[in-house]
């Protein structure tokens, strides 16, 4: 069985590779630890100009909606703060520059936990959630190594746990049942997403569609949540050895 609930940490930051990733990935359990008090920060690695079905669609004015519709969903989660780092959306790559990105922003939030993608997810086809995987780990040693990032003039920091959402083997879970309506409130900010990603076709019968998508998210909830014996949860591989 896995373990269940860390206590609520005193900072979180949260690092997701598009706009959305962190409100799917690990939204009702920032949600819980932001309104039991915890400082929540998010970090966001692409402009999300690909997001979209839509052949003829502004590039521009789609990188300008996704970062509203972002700050819409941080509002919601109750996160203080959200950062960009503005790749173009599918080319994120593992350069040094965005490794002291975030080891800048580990060392200025020094969190307790840090969030993000499992990067060592088996058969993971979209290369910007592999290559954010990888480059926030990276980062976390970055951070917490005083000879790493010597041009980040913070003092390292080394956080408690790392938790790694849509895992290969996850082995802990952090229970969401008074929070999961939070995070599909906060997924539903994002508006660009609901036909490619939410399911959601705005020209067709959305109250109907809205639920059912609050449907699968209910379903993947209990599926995290039987791991540890819970109702409603989000599961992820927990990380202590930093």
């Amino acid at each position: 069985m896995s373990s269940i609930d860390l206590p609520t940490p005193a900072r979180v930051l949260a690092i997701g590779a598009h706009p959305d990733d962190v409100e799917f990935g690990c939204g009702g359990t920032i949600a819980k630890w932001a309104k039991a008090g915890a400082e929540v920060e998010l970090l966001v690695l692409t402009d999300g100009s690909k997001g979209t079905w839509d052949p003829d669609a502004d590039a521009r004015a789609l990188v300008r909606q996704r970062a509203t519709e972002q700050a819409s969903a941080a509002a919601m989660l109750g996160a203080v703060r959200t950062e960009h780092l503005g790749a173009v959306d599918g080319e994120l790559t593992e350069t040094d520059a965005a490794r002291a990105f975030i080891c800048e922003a580990i060392r200025r939030v020094q969190p307790t936990v840090v969030v993000g993608h499992d990067p060592w997810k088996r058969y993971r086809l979209h290369p910007d959630h592999r290559h954010a995987g990888f480059l926030t780990v990276d980062a976390l040693v970055d951070a917490r190594d005083p000879q790493f990032c010597p041009d980040v003039d913070l003092a390292p920091h080394r956080p408690a746990h790392l938790l790694l959402f849509e895992a290969d083997e996850p082995d802990h879970v952090e229970r969401i049942d008074a929070t999961i309506d939070t995070k599909i409130d906060a997924l539903l900010c994002h508006r660009s997403q609901w036909r490619s990603t939410l399911g959601i076709d705005p020209g067709g019968d959305v109250t109907r569609e809205i639920e059912a998508f609050r449907g699968r998210i209910h379903t993947t909830a209990v599926a995290d949540a039987a791991l540890a014996g819970a109702v409603l949860g989000e599961a992820f591989k927990l990380v202590d050895e930093i």
